[in-house]
């Protein structure tokens, strides 16, 4: 992993930024999503780029067998103390699990941080390895437009430094912060929609839909009012379950979540 990606996680960022705000809506759509995709369990699912667990957790209290790999070692230590989570320190380019072993294999996190295409293959190819014939691979990405609605969200865009970030990330998907400012996101690559059908087919793997995750909805600045009343969040998640799979919006969403199956 790159060095500026591992310091940006061991100022343990992670621990908490599902929590509350857009990372809670996140979150929220994640899980709703993989509890309409996920088969009938128990399921042996391995979390790849699967941090401290925050999906782990709730996966494995739901009854399924989770794995997480993760190349931090503080975010391994942390899931691994989850009742019912297991996890080791890993790469998602060469994972070290059986052919066909797994029920699902999840890439919450992999994709964002291999700028090389090659790698990004690399990793999708492991996860199509791992799984079992007819098995699912779920993979999130994120916008090739999300720094420049963060930016205009949050007013990081004011910044001639930010814009420029911006402006690169735009022309190539390569999101790279000059100086490491905790504020903003560290290297990484922004998916346009359309690169992932190519990714998933290079990769052997068949795909099922693209989804989005957030949907627009993460740029509204009283999002935290939303999530706090119950009927409004509900209202919230019903609308984006009519709307996520829609491609005219998959660039307004921070991040998308791709379904592809290994052929059975």
């Amino acid at each position: 992993m790159l060095t500026e990606v591992t310091r940006y996680y061991q100022r343990g960022g992670e621990t908490s930024r599902l929590g509350a705000g857009t990372g809670r809506w996140e979150f929220l759509r994640t899980w709703d999503l993989l509890g309409r995709l996920l088969p009938p369990g128990p399921l042996s699912i391995l979390d790849v780029g699967g941090a401290t667990g925050v999906y782990a957790g709730p996966l494995a209290a739901a009854g399924h067998a989770v794995h997480v790999v993760d190349p931090m070692p503080e975010h391994v230590a942390a899931a691994s103390a989850l009742p019912g989570v297991t996890a080791a320190v890993g790469d998602a380019r060469g994972l070290d699990e059986a052919a066909g072993s797994r029920d699902v294999v999840l890439l919450f996190g992999p994709l964002y941080h291999l700028v090389d295409r090659a790698d990004r293959l690399a990793a999708w190819r492991e996860a199509g390895r791992v799984v079992r014939p007819g098995g699912l691979v779920l993979a999130a990405t994120i916008s090739r437009y999300a720094s420049l609605l963060d930016g205009f969200a949050k007013g990081f865009v004011d910044d001639p430094v930010f814009a420029r970030m911006v402006d690169g990330a735009l022309a190539t998907g390569v999101h790279r912060n000059p100086g490491e400012v905790p504020n903003w996101f560290t290297t990484a690559y922004f998916h346009r929609p359309d690169e992932l059908p190519a990714e998933v087919a290079e990769a052997g793997l068949e795909l099922e839909r693209i989804a989005a995750i957030e949907g627009p909805l993460w740029t509204v600045p009283h999002l935290p009012e939303i999530l706090a009343d119950e009927q409004r969040t509900a209202r919230a998640m019903a609308m984006m379950r009519e709307l996520e799979g829609v491609p005219h919006l998959w660039g307004a969403s921070s991040h998308l979540l791709t379904v592809a199956r290994r052929a059975a």
